[in-house]
């Protein structure tokens, strides 16, 4: 499985029990993606970002080889100190009579603003479980996971679904939505409102902040009172910088990210859609609307 995909459990089992086997999914733009060519039900080839795609089906990174696959792995490395699994793919399909599974579900985490509907799809799954310490005038609603090791302090309320990872903390009176995941040794303080966000192991929103939409990163610290903006007032989807261009999110509501140990000094206001480099920082009631 590619480590950057999300996948159903049940796809990879069809893919175990059809194997030797390609997952796939229809796309609209298939032009971004390896595309399988197909006849009779079976792959004959994989066409990488083709300008004319031979089908709709993308190459969703999932796949059941033959045993005897694993030594073709024992080439000498790419460029990049890699060994190409695209290169097993292809004799694969020479060697052997290839089918390909159609996946139902499924989900590219390739930028960070995907990160966000990762952790959607998977918090989604949650049941209820309450093992961490829960003060007793906390309010936590629906599937809401505290593991062991956490702390939910007073005040605070918490709408699931909701991850709280070992050792983080809450409160007192903060107001945490879904879906958010808050890692290991994270804290989220007094007044803190936070939301549909992935925050990381260590990272603190200590004080009379609010956070939407976003990601950051681990060991991150967000001086008291740094807000975060998540709405275009045009209404239009937020856009981002990938590799020097702003690209469109697709979301109408999208935060910032915040790169591993980034920190922002107090009273900092973040513009929609805005990128703190790791380590960056910012001055006391700085507005920032650039990356940096």
């Amino acid at each position: 499985l590619n480590g950057d995909n999300l996948y159903d459990p049940g796809a990879v089992d069809a893919l175990f029990a059809d194997g030797p086997t390609i997952g796939a999914v229809r796309v609209d733009d298939p032009s971004n993606y390896g595309v399988l060519s197909t006849r009779d039900g079976l792959v004959t080839d994989v066409v990488e970002k083709p300008t004319d795609p031979p089908t709709t089906l993308a190459n969703a990174g999932a796949y059941a080889f033959p045993a005897e696959a694993t030594a073709w792995l024992d080439v000498p490395a790419s460029e990049r100190g890699e060994h190409e699994l695209t290169d097993v793919l292809a004799r694969v399909v020479d060697e052997y009579e290839v089918g390909y599974v159609e996946l139902d579900r499924w989900l590219d985490v390739g930028r960070p603003w995907e990160l966000l509907a990762a952790n959607e799809w998977k918090l989604g799954e949650l049941d209820r479980e309450l093992r961490g310490e829960v003060h007793e005038d906390a309010d936590l609603r629906g599937s809401v996971v505290v593991e062991a090791g956490a702390r939910v302090d007073a005040g605070v309320v918490v709408e699931g679904p909701a991850l709280i990872r070992s050792g983080a903390s809450v409160g007192p009176n903060a107001y945490v939505r879904g879906a958010t995941l808050i890692g290991e040794d994270a804290e989220i303080g007094h007044g803190v409102e936070l939301k549909n966000s992935v925050v990381g192991r260590g990272t603190h929103v200590a004080h009379l902040s609010y956070v939407g939409d976003s990601v950051l990163g681990r060991d991150v610290n967000f001086g008291a009172g740094t807000n975060v903006a998540n709405l275009r007032h045009d209404g239009k989807a937020v856009e981002f910088t990938v590799k020097g261009e702003r690209v469109s999110t697709g979301r109408r509501k999208f935060g910032v990210v915040a790169g591993d140990g980034a920190k922002t000094a107090i009273n900092t206001s973040l513009n929609a859609g805005v990128k703190l480099s790791a380590g960056a920082t910012t001055a006391p009631g700085e507005t920032l609307t650039r990356d940096r």
